[in-house]
């Protein structure tokens, strides 16, 4: 049972990652010979090397972090859009409202 499945695993891996460079099938044509080979070499560019990214350069530097000031103005944006839309449902008839009013809870 081994021989079968290590003769699957085997047949897999040739179809999924054929082989490439060196390793040629027998049918093959041979390689071309260092005769018939071009004499001139290309040279290879020059990497570039890159200085590291700064955060201070980036605006997409860790974007969840806010200021206090940035904290603040979002909290009150979303109640104001809490309480826009309690009015667009109590407009239409559908009491959603706020469940304290000027620290009373309201009893719906």
């Amino acid at each position: 049972m081994r021989n079968c499945i290590a003769r699957l695993v085997e047949a897999l891996l040739h179809w999924l990652l054929p082989a490439a460079g060196r390793h040629r099938l027998a049918g093959a044509p041979p390689a071309a010979s260092r005769e018939d080979a071009p004499t001139s070499v290309r040279r290879r560019a020059p990497v570039r090397h890159l200085p590291p990214l700064r955060g201070e350069d980036s605006v997409l530097v860790r974007p969840y972090v806010l200021t206090p000031e940035e904290w603040q103005a979002s909290r009150e944006r979303r109640l104001q859009r809490g309480r826009r839309r309690a009015l667009w449902l109590a407009v239409h008839g559908i009491d959603a409202g706020p469940r304290w009013i000027h620290g009373v809870e309201v009893v719906g």
